[in-house]
This record gives structure tokens, C-alpha cells and sequence, in this order.
């Protein structure tokens, strides 16, 4: 069995999405239990607000998705353009499966190397100067 975790993230828009999230929580919550979710969690952040589900299965959370009242509460964030996420897996800030390794140095910055004297002249001497 492998955990089906699905996330929603809201972002503010013309209304901040903790006033969505007052009105829309507990018809997401109960749905949430009702369809055998066995965590949820909410992270508030500056920008809006993450909402973690967690389900046994891959197939109940995608259920859990597809349910009436879940898109009818999805319909209604804040930002109907932008203001929506919804993915499989664990939100932002679950970190990585794989850490990340160290980052390229960068060279573009270097100085160049000094032109040897006798390559200075014989570079003149091509140009025609």
C-alpha cells in the first residue's frame, strides 16, 4: 500500500485565502474524513495557505479529488486564474527524496590571464599597427 498524498495550494487574490479557508474547511475536512483520508494538514504561509491529504491509496485520494463538493470548494479560491494548485504528493516543504549535491563553481567571473609580452607584439604586428 502506498500513501496518497494530495495538496492544494491557494494563493491570495482580490480576497486572502484564509477568508476561503474559513468557509471552505470544514466541508473539505469532513469530505476528507467521509472518503478514509487519514491525515490532513494546513500550513499558512504569507502568500496564501498549503492543505496536505493524506490516503492510503493513490485511488482515494484521486476519489477524494473528484468529488462534487471538493471541486465546487476549488471553484471558489481567491485567484481564479493563478491562485490554485493541486498535485499528487506532499507540499513544498516536505523536502527532498534525493539530497541535492553541491552547486557548479562558477568560472564566467574569473579574471583572464596576463598576455605574455612577445604575443603582444606579434598580435600588433598582425593587426597592422
Amino acid at each position: 500500500m502506498s500513501d496518497g498524498w494530495l495538496t492544494v495550494e491557494v494563493f491570495d487574490g482580490p480576497f486572502p485565502g484564509h477568508q476561503w479557508w474559513r468557509a471552505h474547511s470544514a466541508g473539505l475536512i469532513e469530505a476528507a474524513i467521509t472518503n478514509r483520508a487519514r491525515n490532513w494538514y494546513m500550513h499558512e504561509h504569507r502568500w496564501g495557505f498549503v492543505v496536505e491529504f493524506e490516503f492510503a491509496t493513490d485511488e482515494d485520494a484521486e476519489a477524494f479529488r473528484q468529488l462534487p463538493a471538493i471541486q465546487a470548494a476549488l471553484d471558489a479560491v481567491p485567484d481564479k486564474s493563478a491562485g490554485l494548485l493541486v498535485y499528487r504528493g506532499r507540499g513544498g516543504g516536505s523536502g527532498s527524496r534525493v539530497p541535492r549535491g553541491p552547486r557548479p563553481i562558477r568560472t564566467s567571473d574569473a579574471a583572464a590571464r596576463p598576455i605574455p609580452e612577445e604575443h603582444r607584439t606579434l598580435r600588433l604586428e598582425l593587426i597592422g599597427c
